[in-house]
């Protein structure tokens, strides 16, 4: 940044939120769904588009009313499209609600390593960011989580579950020890949950009687619809009203509620290679040992790798045989996205070209 330039001073010195987008033939770095569009969901988007395509001189539908509805449709557990907000992707979301319970004077709160565009987007909104607490196994103790929530009081307290980068869900016990200790805002990121093994709560179940607690969820990852850049959230009525204080006018296009709302038609269809993907996870994790490595237990579409000797080197050496994972910074960690079975397939074979090459310099 130019030094002429009166950035704010919170925001100084700071990098911006990014992945490498490289060209190689295995890009697993940015936990996107590799799998495949199903038969027909293409055709049925343009012929969407097509129909309202003469209508694009009027604004959309401010309050996005029908694709809100197909939301909660979606979620079930008794919601309805009042519960129920959409934006450009959940980031959007998690910046709308801190614009209305964050901001300057307030903090926020959440359990590192986590997601990394939480403090961020707190930054960017004015409100000051505090660390809390997790285990050595990467979870979180409700105990502790709550005895820092009551000490820092936040304005507003991240759980993500599943937890990006590591995987790791958190028992609704966590949730409700937060929510009991705060005041304020309890956000529970739940991008990965369509992701999580049988028998792994969603806080959904929490909502009745819990007004300040908000789920979001987004249609990048399970749904595939990465490029749609669709998220939303699940929470009170009044919270949802709150949001229409800080919300751009009609900030979600046409196009995107429209083409929302046919693949939401085609969840089925489109939720059918989430077993495959856990699949894959599975295969990834049942080939670590071979290697001399292991894996953080995760209910998302990734796991997070440990056991490197130099993380950076296997980054760079995976890369060398055109896989890309993910760097996240965990000191003998990679997160690796599962894919297709070929995708699977290439990363447990760099990972032994990666191994037998260490053993051949080992050698020398």
């Amino acid at each position: 940044m130019s030094p002429a330039l009166p950035l704010r001073p919170e925001l100084q010195g700071r990098s911006a939120y990014g992945a490498p987008q490289l060209d190689v033939p295995v890009r697993l770095n940015t936990n996107e769904n590799s799998w495949p569009l199903p038969a027909g969901l293409s055709e049925a988007i343009a012929a969407a588009v097509g129909a309202v395509a003469a209508g694009l001189n009027r604004y959309p539908d401010r309050d996005v009313v029908e694709l809100r509805s197909d939301l909660a449709g979606y979620l079930g557990h008794d919601l309805s499209a009042a519960h129920i907000w959409a934006a450009n992707g959940s980031n959007e979301i998690l910046q709308q609600l801190l614009q209305a319970f964050g901001g300057a004077g307030r903090s926020a709160l959440g359990f590192t390593p986590s997601y990394s565009m939480h403090p961020l987007i707190s930054l960017s909104t004015g409100t000051s960011w505090r660390d809390g607490p997790r285990e050595p196994d990467f979870g979180i103790d409700p105990d502790r989580a709550a005895a820092a929530v009551r000490e820092q009081r936040p304005d507003v307290v991240f759980v993500t579950s599943p937890n990006n980068p590591t995987g790791t869900a958190v028992s609704l016990a966590v949730i409700e020890a937060v929510y009991a200790q705060t005041p304020g805002m309890v956000i529970v990121d739940e991008a990965y949950a369509e992701f999580s093994r049988p028998g792994t709560p969603s806080a959904l179940s929490l909502l009745p009687g819990r007004d300040r607690l908000v789920v979001t969820r987004t249609m990048s990852k399970a749904f595939g619809m990465a490029g749609l850049r669709l998220g939303y959230l699940a929470g009170d009525p009044a919270v949802v009203d709150a949001l229409q204080l800080v919300r751009l006018p009609y900030h979600l296009s046409t196009l995107t509620q429209v083409v929302a709302r046919v693949a939401l038609s085609y969840g089925p269809q489109l939720l059918a290679t989430v077993q495959q993907v856990c699949a894959e996870r599975e295969r990834i994790v049942a080939g670590l040992p071979e290697f001399g490595l292991t894996a953080v237990p995760s209910d998302a579409n990734f796991i997070l790798a440990g056991g490197f000797p130099d993380a950076g080197q296997a980054w760079q050496a995976l890369l060398d045989h055109g896989v890309l994972v993910r760097d996240v910074g965990i000191p003998g960690h990679l997160r690796i996205t599962a894919g297709t079975a070929a995708e699977t397939d290439a990363v447990l074979a760099g990972l032994r070209a990666v191994r037998a090459g260490h053993a051949a310099g080992r050698r020398q």
